[in-house]
């Protein structure tokens, strides 16, 4: 009793209110409120403000630039103040000086960002940041009543039930939080590595195990003075940047003391108002050094972002040095809930208290996230030694077992005990449900796998169809750390109905480093493969649910493979794969392959590759259990060499590939994506048609549209033939731009995205190769087309159109329709 007590007591000390303009009762946005002991609030850009607690309090006082300073006495009971201000004829002298003097001083501080960022000033820097986040609620918002449910028909109205889900949640929202995080990180900074965090404990409610990826995520940025900030996952054009004042308005509200240091208070809002995410605050400069002091941002779309930056002065170095920060998220002005640590969690906007016909809210829609951070042990140009500079986050093994002890001189608070119990009772719910369990297995699945005890089974074996073995029954699986964290034996076993044939592997791996996740191994293959498919080895762990492109295949070879691989993550911001293999190669439909002084129609290949995916703008975090990226930066690239070594045992051809791909993409603040692809190969020697390039052709040779009628590839091209063109040396670009959704029903929200295709080829020898048919792409391919994505469960439909020098001569031949499916697991 006593508890509730004291939650209703602190309650009752909180009132919001909203500040306007007297004239037209707009809302006067950061507006200035300050408490009768000395502290200020700042206005939100709704006008809206709340006084976390008035204890000791007798009166507040509202400022705002142009207007009459208006005091306000706090009345007993009183919760929701309107407070209205009167234009004023004139403004202080300073503020009227030459016009608007906002851009002027902007223009400064942009001008000496340079002296005063702490990345370009210091030599070096280090500090400890306390973070807690949590998801909870105010439990004075919520009413906490049992509603009745009343059906209305003609005669009247029946009860259909007590609605007690408010009542329920007000009780759990007065006791805890919904969840909550804590870790402290060491931040090291010289100008030589840059600035990396290393995690030294992290705790999770409910998780003996922290979800890392969480852990990582990128709430803020450290500093205000990039040309980019971030913003929970977004970046956006920096008040201080170089073009800021080709993008933002500014306008001076105030003059204020920070400390002893007189600062500007500077209002910026974001120019092209038909942008759906603008960013809009206030920064703080410092009258002298023209340095940010404080900075006030707010995105205010589907989601309701406010974040806020406070800097102290160190008067040794003349340098403002961030403190502290704080973001909060509410459900911003558009319908649609949002999905954040992997849950779908509803947010809402308060409806002000003068509201006439305010929308009956669920207590649920109070519900907010707040994340604080506290910086503490900040050193100047001492020195500092980075290790591992190329990972961006690096988790310590010991920083999930810290003891309470631990935690304590980095709290800025103790603990309350909503945040207490809050640990207690998501500790208890999480082992008796079984989550961390059930989040374990679901990393396994979207990966590939399903753990059954020491060894995780391969999802991609199960079943497959194509035209040459028809349905592909199979079984495999890889051993897991329960088996061995320094070894694994993995295999896989199939067999095809169609050509009757048994196909299996089998292969093990010794682990070397654990930092660089270095294996060494060897395996054996007996299978079949598409012909001229480019395959990157550091694409062979990767797995898709479902690849519809091979469904109608039917030119394969099969190949009895034995390798010898090194993986490794060694070479910064890369996978690597260097191995050494031995084939023989038996193509499956009656091919032939003149290298000069015999003809082939089967061969064995010795052959040496070095395949490496480098992402150099990827943010990535080492945890306790291995390399993981944080942050998907683009362009990405992919590089493959491979070389056939003459008179290494038993090789019959000489020959040579290199093969290369850069992604990139690009995603909007309003859904909308952008994705290129340019990919490209070159074959030189004797190389078997096997080995070259056909650049994933998904269309089947027949005359009717509708028999043509299959699913669409994910980066196919989706009207040319199958085994219609062969090339040794080829380069093809792929663009798509996905618009928003289109909300048609509830169920039914179509994704519509233009695709544009080309590919251009050549063939140095055609006469090689005897027993295929094939064209070459001297003239340029082209397609294009339409996707309409998931428009049910999923499901959609495309459309392509094939022009150019190799456009077929019926027009409908040049059509294809498509099936599309997208899985959407909710990540």
């Amino acid at each position: 009793m006593c508890f509730l007590f004291c939650i209703f007591s602190n309650a009752q000390n909180t009132v919001s209110g909203s500040v306007r303009n007297e004239n037209n009762n707009k809302p006067l946005a950061f507006a200035t409120v300050r408490l009768s002991d000395g502290k200020t609030v700042i206005v939100d850009v709704d006008g809206k403000f709340t006084i976390e607690n008035t204890k000791g309090l007798d009166h507040f006082s509202v400022s705002y630039s142009g207007f009459e300073t208006v005091s306000v006495p706090l009345e007993p009971g009183k919760k929701f103040y309107t407070v209205k201000l009167r234009e004023k004829a004139t403004e202080i002298s300073e503020l009227i000086i030459g016009g608007n003097p906002a851009p002027g001083i902007v223009k400064k501080a942009i001008e000496k960002k340079y002296y005063n960022d702490p990345k370009r000033r210091l030599a070096s820097f280090q500090f400890k940041t306390y973070n807690k986040l949590i998801v909870t609620a105010n439990p004075d918002s919520i009413s906490g009543k049992i509603d009745s449910v009343f059906l209305y028909e003609k005669i009247g109205s029946r009860l259909l039930k007590l609605d007690s889900s408010d009542y329920k949640f007000k009780k759990i929202i007065q006791k805890q939080h919904l969840y909550q995080t804590e870790k402290v990180s060491e931040f090291r900074f010289n100008q030589k590595e840059g600035l990396k965090e290393t995690i030294i404990a992290a705790r999770m409610a409910g998780f003996k195990q922290p979800i890392y990826e969480y852990i990582s995520l990128k709430l803020q940025s450290f500093s205000d003075y990039n040309n980019r900030i971030q913003l929970f996952e977004n970046k956006y054009i920096s008040p201080v940047s170089d073009e800021s004042l080709k993008h933002y308005n500014f306008k001076i509200l105030d003059t204020v003391f920070i400390g002893t240091r007189k600062v500007f208070m500077i209002h910026f809002k974001d120019k092209k108002q038909s942008k759906k995410a603008k960013l809009e605050g206030i920064l703080y400069i410092d009258k002298e050094t023209h340095a940010i002091t404080k900075s006030i941002y707010r995105i205010k779309s589907v989601l309701d972002i406010s974040a806020t930056t406070y800097y102290t002065y160190d008067k040794e170095e003349d340098l403002w040095f961030p403190e502290r920060q704080s973001l909060k998220i509410v459900k911003g002005n558009k319908k649609g809930d949002i999905k954040i640590l992997g849950e779908t969690i509803r947010f809402s906007q308060e409806d002000e208290a003068e509201n006439k016909n305010p929308k009956k809210k669920e207590a649920s829609d109070f519900v907010y996230i707040l994340s604080e951070s506290k910086n503490s042990e900040v050193e100047f140009n001492v020195p500092v030694q980075i290790r591992h500079r190329y990972v961006g986050i690096e988790i310590r093994e010991e920083a999930i077992s810290r003891n309470e002890h631990f935690w304590v001189p980095y709290r800025k608070d103790s603990l309350d005990v909503r945040s207490i119990v809050t640990y207690s009772a998501l500790d208890s719910l999480v082992t008796k449900e079984r989550y961390e369990q059930k989040i374990q297995l679901g990393r396994k699945v979207i990966n590939g796998f399903f753990p059954l005890g020491p060894v995780d089974m391969d999802l991609r074996y199960l079943i497959k169809y194509n035209n040459y073995e028809g349905f592909r029954f199979g079984a495999g699986g890889v051993t897991n750390d329960r088996f061995s964290k320094f070894m694994r034996l993995e295999g896989y076993g199939a067999y095809g109905l169609k050509d009757k044939a048994f196909k299996y592997s089998l292969g093990t791996a010794t682990r070397l480093g654990k930092f660089s996740n270095t294996w060494i191994g060897v395996s054996y293959t007996d299978d079949v493969q598409e012909i001229a498919s480019t395959s990157f080895e550091v694409d062979k762990r990767k797995f898709r649910l479902y690849d519809p492109r091979p469904l109608n295949l039917t030119t394969f070879f099969s190949h009895q493979t034995w390798k010898g691989y090194v993986e490794s993550r060694l070479i910064p911001k890369t996978e690597s794969v260097w191995q050494l293999s031995h084939s023989y190669i038996d193509p499956k439909f009656g091919y032939f392959f003149d290298v000069g002084d015999k003809i082939l129609s089967s061969f064995r290949i010795t052959m040496a590759t070095a395949s490496l995916q480098w992402n150099p703008f990827s943010v990535y975090m080492q945890t306790p259990n291995g390399r993981i990226e944080t942050e998907k930066g683009y362009p990405k690239f992919t590089f493959q060499f491979s070389q056939t070594l003459p008179g290494v045992l038993q090789n019959d051809v000489d020959f040579g590939k290199l093969d290369f791909r850069a992604e990139y993409e690009k995603k909007y603040l309003d859904g909308q994506k952008t994705s290129l692809l340019f990919q490209g190969g070159f074959a030189y020697g004797d190389a078997p048609i096997t080995h070259l390039f056909s650049i994933a052709p998904n269309s089947l040779d027949k005359d009717a549209i509708l028999q043509r009628f299959n699913i669409s590839g994910k980066n196919s091209f989706e009207t040319m033939r199958f085994n219609e063109f062969f090339s040794d040396e080829y380069a093809a670009f792929h663009f798509k731009h996905a618009f928003r959704k289109i909300k048609l029903f509830n169920q039914i929200k179509p994704i519509p995205v233009l695709v544009t295709r080309m590919a251009w080829g050549n063939m140095q020898d055609k006469g090689k190769h005897s027993g295929a048919n094939f064209n070459t792409l001297e003239n340029g391919y082209f397609e294009s087309g339409l996707e309409v994505n998931n428009i049910y469960k999923g499901l959609g439909l495309s459309g392509f159109y094939r022009y150019g020098y190799y456009q077929l001569p019926r027009f409908d031949d040049n059509i294809s329709l498509k099936l599309t499916f997208v899985l959407d697991l909710g990540f």
